[in-house]
């Protein structure tokens, strides 16, 4: 597992050794907004998750949603594309990048068998549940464009 360590600015870097490293944030937000691709890791209920556009997400169950309900992620760690990488400390500020989640279903699990027994009592106790998750579908990750003044 990768460990994702905090920095104390916000760090680009390039992936390959002929490519450019930007001098500035908003320069290296210009160049993975120029790329065709990006990625964003993102914690959610807990838990980081590696991003893209028009992926399909399931979380835990979030009770206060409802099915077509938009929601923002606000907690991004790391927003890169196939040639630069932008983390943040510990994260971007949701002003530099909007993503967002539509909920598209709530669900259930498979059926988890749980068995339990009490030697030589003849006690045994079979429990089924199914475990209740969320889905969502991730919209378009935005970097909006600063203006100089």
């Amino acid at each position: 597992m990768r460990r994702i360590a905090p920095l104390r600015t916000f760090v680009a870097r390039a992936a390959h050794t002929n490519a450019v490293v930007p001098s500035s944030t908003a320069s290296a937000l210009e160049l993975i907004r120029s790329q065709p691709s990006q990625y964003v890791v993102a914690s959610f209920a807990g838990r980081k998750y590696i991003l893209t556009p028009r992926d399909m997400l399931t979380v835990p169950h979030l009770r206060d949603v409802k099915i077509g309900d938009v929601l923002t992620l606000d907690e991004i760690h790391e927003l890169g594309s196939r040639e630069y990488t932008l983390r943040g400390n510990p994260v971007i500020p949701s002003s530099r990048v909007k993503v967002e989640a539509t909920v598209v279903e709530h669900t259930k699990g498979n059926m988890e068998y749980k068995f339990k027994k009490k030697r030589r009592k003849g006690y045994r106790k079979t429990i089924q549940h199914k475990q209740p998750y969320t889905r969502l579908r991730i919209g378009d990750i935005e970097i909006p464009i600063e203006q100089q003044s």
